[in-house]
């Protein structure tokens, strides 16, 4: 099973830079998708063909903001259900997680907030966290989990490029790296880490000073496992000559 996470900043926009062709090339069995940033009356405007993918989107109230989706190609063996939100109303109204549940796991799609340049939103942000934490271990009592998706936080200093200037900015706070380091700390897995040990490649760049020409990056964007699936892990990888978003798609071959 081949699983791709993209952070795609608009799904109007990415539609007009190749994410069809983009769909055929990677031949996916499931997509997850962040910040599609469009309302569900707009989405029926929608002048886009995903041929071959059942779809699920998970719209915030605000229109043009946040929001994620599903895409499961037709065919693929071993899905059951997919559920938009996680039970508080408060992080639900944002679109901001989607479970999928398989056979073997279940399959969370998450749009991490931004705590924001002024961290105006870093108290959200930790409520938000700790909320779905104890959401994901609901589901771990049944079956082992995935967390993919814009996590909004760079873990280590290895995770960007210049870290001692990002030091306390928004997605490298004190408080976002150890809610990090305490998640994986209790039983969840970083893909990346474990297939590609200390290579340092990045999945975001700012728009500002041409940073991504220059690689001047954060990784942010994770696939995380329960600790029982960790054998069932065969590829993690970043897709970082992928464009038409700030953020690069990244992979999990289970």
């Amino acid at each position: 099973m081949k699983i791709i996470s993209w952070n795609i900043n608009g799904i109007r926009a990415v539609a007009k830079k190749g994410f069809d062709k983009f769909l055929i090339a990677t031949q996916a069995d499931i997509l997850c998708l962040q910040e599609i940033k469009i309302s569900a009356a707009a989405k029926s405007t929608l002048e886009f063909d995903f041929a071959g993918y059942g779809e699920y989107w998970n719209s915030a109230e605000r229109p043009g903001y946040s929001g994620t989706a599903i895409l499961v190609r037709r065919g693929a063996k071993g899905i059951k259900t997919v559920k938009n939100g996680f039970g508080v109303k408060k992080f639900d109204t944002e679109g901001r997680v989607q479970t999928l549940e398989t056979d073997r796991f279940y399959l969370l799609n998450v749009y991490f907030p931004n705590a924001n340049h002024e961290l105006t939103r870093l108290p959200y942000k930790l409520e938000f966290n700790a909320a779905l934490l104890k959401y994901i271990r609901k589901l771990e009592k049944n079956k082992p989990v995935i967390v993919t998706g814009d996590f909004n936080v760079a873990h280590e200093e290895i995770d960007l490029a210049r870290p001692k200037e990002n030091e306390g900015n928004a997605g490298f706070t004190i408080e976002e790296r150890a809610w990090m380091s305490d998640f994986l700390r209790s039983g969840f897995i970083d893909t990346f880490r474990l297939k590609n040990g200390r290579q340092i490649q990045y999945s975001w760049w700012s728009f500002r000073a041409g940073a991504r020409r220059r690689n001047v990056g954060w990784r942010i964007d994770y696939f995380c496992v329960s600790a029982k699936l960790e054998k069932m892990v065969k590829k993690a990888y970043i897709l970082d000559k992928i464009t038409g978003s700030d953020h690069a798609p990244v992979g999990l071959e289970l």
